[in-house]
């Protein structure tokens, strides 16, 4: 009952990832073939408003919730980036869908996204039982 509050918020945002034709497939296919602007709109206001946001937790140490301090660790560049990104590419151009529209996609009853959804946690936790096999 006290994860009820994240409940809503959840709901909101597929509305919003629906309303704003984000998980429309045909959308995410204009985006790969460079025809249309909208989900790059999208997705650099996503960059803007988290890059803000980051910037005002640090400035003013917000805290969770429960009153912990946030802490954002440092990230270093690894080049195994760059491959990951681009099987992450792949995948959402052959799929339509990423990770945050896979959920709202199902919750508006595409349910073949259920074999993508099934497919994104293979490779998770393929990647889980070999990145330690994996150059760094």
């Amino acid at each position: 009952m006290n994860k009820i509050k994240f409940l809503l918020p959840g709901i909101l945002f597929g509305i919003f990832l629906s309303k704003g034709e984000v998980i429309s497939w045909f959308r995410i296919q204009e985006m790969f073939r460079f025809q249309a602007f909208h989900m790059y709109g999208i997705i650099g206001s996503a960059i803007f408003v988290g890059a803000v946001s980051i910037q005002l937790i640090k400035k003013y140490n917000v805290k969770t919730f429960s009153g912990e301090e946030i802490k954002i660790a440092p990230k270093h560049f690894n080049k195994g980036y760059i491959l990951g990104g681009l099987i992450f590419g792949l995948g959402w151009a052959m799929t339509g869908a990423c990770p945050g529209s896979m959920y709202a996609l199902i919750g508006n009853g595409v349910l073949v996204v259920f074999v993508i959804l099934l497919s994104a946690v293979l490779g998770t936790c393929t990647y889980g039982v070999l990145k330690d096999k994996l150059p760094h």
